[in-house]
């Protein structure tokens, strides 16, 4: 059968559709904090990969790409496996405990740790204009911080340990991910997740009322439909039309946290945030030119920074793209 063709570029298209991910992503993070009033991190994690299998099942069936289920970077994998489960776990526990906007202005220092870590593992050549950058936006996150003047609490920590494990998650996609199947760069790090939250599991376990299990479930499906939507936007558009649009998530926090948790950040919090998405902001311009980064390690991380919970949208979209 001829392949078909590929949706109609649009800029505007592109930009809402990515809104639309985030508020989804938002909206996903909400359900955790609420959750995260009752269970532990592990517990909610757990349920929402279990209950994401048969779906996931579904899209991996649809791989046709030749080879086996053995890595060719065995290594690379088993650390995007268990750092993705630790980015995820991290964010799942800041997320019960912090005030959402908090969270997310800490997650927001993923790009400038990516660009960091391009130095020595993609060999990446950072210039003057982003080292200052990244400098800058490490500042922001000491002012959402404020050590000493603020009390830095496990969830900070927990939310620090997610940036940074989600952004070595994302240079070792970038590093391997053309080289390894589609499969097996989807389904490692769903089963190292699953297995080391099941071993968790029994330390922290407590019985699930129905109306909360069905929340879990929302959980996981409300990850696959933000991918969807942004594999939706990244056809549409290019990377740094999609990419700022996760930016968009600090506004959600604000109004939801105010709705349905009574929180106000400070105004520190909402300085530091700034600082942070400015730096992000100049780091993605700066590599969407032509001479500055061979890489691009910001610019091609589609999914959520700081979150890989799932499956990649880079993976979806090209298993997608075999289809005939």
């Amino acid at each position: 059968m001829p392949q078909a063709s590929l949706p109609t570029q649009s800029p505007l298209q592109a930009s809402l559709f990515g809104l639309a991910a985030f508020a989804v992503f938002a909206t996903h993070d909400v359900i955790i904090k609420l959750l995260g009033g009752t269970y532990s991190a592990i517990q909610i994690l757990f349920f929402g990969a279990l209950l994401s299998f048969p779906i996931i099942t579904v899209i991996l069936m649809r791989d046709r790409e030749p080879g086996t289920l053995r890595p060719k970077h065995p290594g690379w994998i088993a650390l995007r496996s268990v750092s993705g489960s630790f980015a995820a776990l991290g964010a799942f526990y800041a997320f019960s405990v912090l005030p959402l906007a908090q969270t997310y202005a800490i997650l927001f220092a993923a790009p400038l740790l990516i660009t960091l870590l391009a130095i020595p593992i993609l060999g990446e050549r950072v210039r003057l204009r982003r080292g200052l950058a990244v400098l800058a936006g490490l500042v922001g996150v000491m002012v959402v911080l404020r050590p000493g003047a603020a009390e830095f609490g496990l969830g900070h920590a927990a939310a620090l340990l997610s940036a940074v494990t989600g952004a070595l998650n994302s240079i070792v996609v970038r590093k391997v991910g053309a080289e390894e199947r589609t499969v097996v760069m989807i389904l490692y790090p769903m089963m190292t997740n699953f297995i080391l939250m099941a071993v968790a599991l029994p330390f922290v376990y407590k019985p699930v009322a129905l109306v909360d299990m069905g929340l879990m479930a929302v959980v996981a499906a409300m990850v696959l439909v933000a991918m969807a939507f942004l594999i939706m936007a990244y056809q549409r558009g290019p990377a740094v039309m999609v990419a700022p649009m996760q930016y968009s998530q600090i506004l959600w926090a604000a109004l939801f946290g105010a709705l349905f948790f009574d929180e106000y950040p400070d105004r520190a919090t909402y300085i530091g945030a700034g600082i942070i998405i400015l730096s992000g902001l100049y780091i993605l311009r700066r590599e969407s030119g032509d001479d500055v980064s061979e890489n691009r390690p910001v610019l091609r991380t589609r999914t959520r920074v700081g979150l890989p919970v799932g499956p990649r949208v880079g993976a979806l979209m090209k298993t997608e793209d075999k289809e005939e």
